[in-house]
């Protein structure tokens, strides 16, 4: 037996090996030490090798998906072995072999995927400073390909979220170490553009790639071969069917940058936490399958408008019907179709996903009937038309409530097969032959104590006490002897025994059979489950969006092509939802002004107020409405963010690093069409330092990438630049100071702060009353000696004296009294003076 698993041990010696032995999956040698660790189930040591005592832990096979569950959450990959051999002919151990793979990017088995989340497969070849990428979700069939450069690498990782790597070996980019993502090395030869290209003809029947959309040369085919090699692998030779072969590009979306995503919480905190993100609050959906999808949808919002307002106008028609709640009632009671097709193709479907795909196939009808007319609805009810035939033969062939598992029996309906109704009957006839025969051997032998019974260790019997053995006929046989009695057999007996016992195998086994032949007749109905599955995922999105807008007052975005993004009383839809009396607040751009410089109050709400208006922007491109008065928008590329301060402990990089680093793909990458947050860039360093940088990198948005731009700052010296530039404004948010208290208004106005309040925050936050004293009294001190000749703050100067591109400008109050001979003047003059320059001031 340990030659047989060291021989399966070989071939996959990267993986736990789950062996089977009767009732057990068993681990042998550093994989029991491993799982015994992993899994706190109980290490044991049996027989030698060497002279060396087997360490050896196992788990039950009956609750094996527990423990698959937390392994593949780990990381690891587990190689299934089973048996296939006979045990009633095997010589020696029985035969074995692994039946499949389980990894983290492979997964079917509803009990190891997460309802709500997407497991996906990406697959990278770089080579040349261009990455071509290829993923694939095995329980739903999409698989995609895009060629990128290779700096975009860690943004689309942060868009697709992969439960699994696989790359080239001795070609891992360093930075991967820091994602927490399992990652596979498999041969170059692999990734061969050319043998995949061949590959993926043979999977799809077509003569050539182009079809797809698939351009010469591009990288990311090679990925795609190595993807459905290494899924070939997993799932024991068997591959899936692909609902086809997607090209994707970055000009179909609006690009969010790794920063951006993780800065706006879409569906994870910074923190890393799912709740509360756009997400979470959004999620009003019915099906696993519409939650997913809005995941997918916020993570890809579009820039074609056609397509955005197409779904704009659905969410609208739902609003206007008030539909919603009943689709919503009627989307609850359908499972989930596209992961039970994606078990279908693999062959891997349980008898309960069948009748939960019979049950949902008959909601269909009424899901349509529920639909407003027209618009995509049309489109939407033709998907979820399936053919009348596949429920019906799902009707027939399956029980109403199936066993669990196959191996159990009571799966295939009555009427199905006639042999196997036959082979039943034989089996429920038991109980009225054992009560007709008992009655019978009862009145031949006068033993009125006789019992004919059965039980799976003895089989069929007849016991007898010992006060009567003396009346044992004698053709009985002794089959058993107990304490108290003897337990016989008779030929009568003996043949139904063999007839009953044979029609329950028997019938087990014709189970197996018409199931299988069930999911091959099901094979060619693939394609239209899944079209039907994304129609109900798309309903479902749709009408959570409307509840969702209905509840909170949300309304249409109107999209231009014009220079213009005009957001009237926004509101931030994720901390409105947590908070009452939430503050709204407008955000206005146009060609004349395209950079807000905002100042104000640390918890004065500057970060909740950039972060709103990217999230409406967000929103308004995946086809929601927005929680705002009124929405105008024009075209937007892509949205940046430069938010918080973290560092780079395993990539080496400071938290100043980081920043800069993010700055710089902004500042390289950002167009007149892009929405820029920028949250107290230069912070990280010295105060020179960072207000030279601040004040430059603004310059630079300004000037050359002339983009829509939210630059929150505490250099108040910045709000000069609204005097150089025209597309400049200064705008703040407002905060009271009464005596030691501070009261936040977190409403926006136009025009610079007057201070930052950061001493009162700091008491707000719980400092000892003796640090604030001290602060505020070193407040003073430094206020004061930044006064200096020529009525500049000390700061300020450094920044005009650094400004190659002007001259020193001189104060207008300056220049009034430099005019001035004070010996000149009179009492009235010098009174009219002062209060000259306290207007001009």
């Amino acid at each position: 037996m340990m030659q047989q698993y060291l021989a399966l041990k070989a071939e996959h010696p990267d993986k736990l090996l789950f062996y089977r032995m009767g009732d057990f999956y068993e681990l042998f040698h550093e994989d029991a030490v491993k799982a015994a660790r992993l899994l706190d189930i109980t290490l044991t040591t049996r027989g030698q090798s060497a002279g060396v005592p087997i360490r050896m832990a196992g788990v039950p096979y009956h609750a094996a998906e527990q423990y698959l569950a937390r392994l593949v959450r780990l990381g690891e990959s587990v190689a299934i072995c089973e048996q296939v051999g006979d045990p009633a002919t095997s010589k020696g151990p029985v035969e074995r072999k692994v039946v499949k793979v389980v990894t983290p990017g492979t997964l079917t088995d509803q009990a190891l995927l997460d309802d709500k989340q997407e497991n996906r497969l990406l697959a990278l070849c770089i080579h040349r400073g261009r990455l071509g990428l290829a993923w694939l979700s095995l329980a739903s069939g999409d698989c995609a390909l895009m060629d990128c450069e290779v700096d975009k690498l860690i943004s689309e990782i942060e868009r697709l979220r992969p439960a699994e790597i696989l790359l080239p070996e001795e070609s891992a980019p360093p930075v991967l170490a820091s994602l927490n993502i399992p990652v596979h090395q498999l041969p170059p030869w692999q990734f061969d553009v050319d043998t995949a290209t061949r590959k993926l003809n043979q999977l799809f029947g077509t003569h050539d790639l182009a079809g797809f959309g698939v351009q010469d040369g591009m990288l990311a085919v090679g990925a795609a071969g190595a993807l459905i090699d290494y899924v070939k692998l997993t799932q024991g030779g068997n591959l899936p069917a692909l609902a086809c072969l997607r090209v994707e590009n970055s000009s179909q979306y609006i690009e969010l940058d790794a920063a951006t995503r993780r800065n706006l919480e879409i569906s994870e905190t910074i923190r890393g936490e799912r709740a509360p993100t756009l997400f979470s609050v959004l999620d009003h959906t019915a099906t696993s399958m519409g939650a997913r999808l809005l995941q997918h949808w916020l993570h890809h919002p579009l820039r074609d408008h056609r397509q955005i307002l197409e779904r704009q106008q659905g969410i609208s028609q739902l609003l206007d019907a008030a539909c919603e709640d009943a689709l919503q009632t009627c989307l609850r009671e359908i499972a989930d179709i596209e992961r039970i097709a994606g078990r279908i193709a693999l062959k891997s479907a349980r008898p309960r996903d069948l009748s939960s795909l019979r049950d949902s196939l008959a909601q269909l009808p009424q899901l349509v009937a529920s639909l407003p007319q027209g618009g995509l609805f049309a489109a939407l009810a033709s998907a979820l038309t399936v053919d009348d035939a596949l429920t019906a033969l799902l009707q027939a062939a399956i029980l109403p409530e199936p066993s669990v598992v196959l191996r159990e029996g009571g799966v295939i309906a009555a009427g199905y097969s006639t042999e196997l109704d036959e082979l039943r009957a034989l089996q429920s006839d038991c109980g009225a032959f054992l009560a007709a025969l008992e009655a019978r051997e009862r009145e031949a032998t006068g033993i009125a104590t006789l019992r004919v019974e059965y039980n799976r260790v003895a089989g069929f019997f007849i016991e007898i006490s010992n006060a009567n053995t003396a009346l044992v006929p004698a053709h009985y046989r002794r089959r058993q002897t107990m304490k108290n009695a003897e337990r016989y057999i008779t030929p009568e007996l003996k043949e139904f025994e063999d007839k009953a016992l044979s029609a329950q195998e028997r019938a087990l086994a014709l189970e197996k059979a018409l199931f299988d032949a069930l999911l091959d007749e099901l094979q060619p109905h693939i394609p239209a489950l899944r079209l039907a599955a994304q129609g109900v995922a798309t309903v479902d999105v749709m009408a959570s969006l409307a509840l969702h807008a209905r509840e909170w007052r949300y309304v249409a975005p109107v999209f231009v092509d014009e220079v213009v993004l005009d957001i009237r009383a926004g509101r931030h839809p994720v901390v409105e939802a947590q908070i009452a009396d939430f503050i709204p607040n407008s955000a206005q751009f146009a060609s004349t002004r395209k950079l807000l410089l905002i100042t104000g109050p640390n918890m004065g709400g500057k970060s909740t107020y950039m972060r709103q208006t990217a999230l409406i922007v967000l929103l308004a491109h995946i086809g929601s409405l927005v929680p705002a008065d009124q929405a105008v928008i024009g075209r937007v590329d892509r949205i940046f963010t430069r938010i918080g301060a973290s560092d780079d402990l395993a990539g080496g990089r400071s938290t100043f690093m980081v920043e800069m680093s993010e700055t710089a793909n902004i500042l390289n990458n950002a167009t007149e069409h892009s929405l820029v947050l920028m949250d107290e860039v230069g912070r990280g360093t010295s105060t020179f330092d960072g207000l030279a940088l601040a004040w430059a990198i603004a310059r630079a948005l300004i000037e050359k990438n002339r983009a829509y731009t939210l630059f929150a700052t505490h250099y108040f010296e910045l709000t000069r630049l609204a005097q150089d530039y025209a597309q400049v404004a200064n705008v703040h948010l407002d905060a009271v100071e009464h005596k030691d208290r501070i009261v936040f208004l977190h409403a926006v106005e136009e025009g610079p702060a007057s201070q930052s309040y950061g001493v009162a925050v700091a008491q707000l936050a719980g400092v000892p009353r003796e640090v604030v004293r001290q602060a505020k009294r070193k407040l003073v001190e430094l206020e004061q000696a930044s006064v200096m000749r020529d009525g500049q703050s000390d700061l300020f100067s450094a920044i005009a004296i650094s400004d190659v591109m002007s001259e020193p400008e001189i104060h207008p109050v300056v220049e009034q009294l430099s005019a001035v001979n004070p010996d000149e003047l009179t009492p009235k003059m010098a009174l009219e003076l002062v209060y000259a320059l306290h207007r001009a001031l």
